[in-house]
């Protein structure tokens, strides 16, 4: 799978621990920055991971800030972006099998590296179940990107 990951300069740390991580796990990484720990803004690198995502360049994202909130945000104003801040396994696996999120967001001052990786694991393990229920909540979910754009 190709994964697209990108960070400020609070998650930067985890990652590039993740990256390796996910590339020793057989997936393909492009890397979309920040490149150092240098203060930086959220919003940019969740915007570059998104773009890559919608270009169709990557399957899948993760995107790192401090608490995982704000890279949520500002990567869900992009049009077919579904991102989830997931502290747990579940929610992980959840979030693809049922929401089709495609965008993972983890906090760096929140999780640390073993739970981070077992995070990274369910969400690149699951596959979204297609069920009647759930397509026709994603229809829901891009008609009002649509209605409000």
């Amino acid at each position: 799978m190709r994964i697209a990951m990108g960070s400020d300069h609070a998650g930067f740390g985890l990652k590039e621990q993740i990256k390796q991580f996910v590339r020793d796990q057989g997936h393909e990484v492009q890397d979309c920055g920040t490149h150092d720990d240098a203060a930086v803004d959220y919003p940019d690198y969740a915007e570059k991971v998104g773009l890559v995502l919608k270009g169709a360049q990557a399957d899948r994202g993760i995107v790192i800030c401090g608490s995982g909130v704000g890279a949520s945000v500002a990567a869900n104003k992009l049009p077919g972006i579904r991102a989830g801040v997931c502290h747990d396994t579940y929610s992980a696996h959840q979030g693809v099998e049922h929401d089709d999120m495609n965008v993972l967001v983890l906090g760096a001052r929140i999780v640390g590296i073993e739970l981070a990786r077992e995070v990274v694991l369910a969400y690149l393990g699951a596959s979204f179940t297609g069920e009647e229920r759930h397509r026709r909540r994603l229809g829901k979910v891009e008609a009002l990107e649509t209605r409000y754009r």
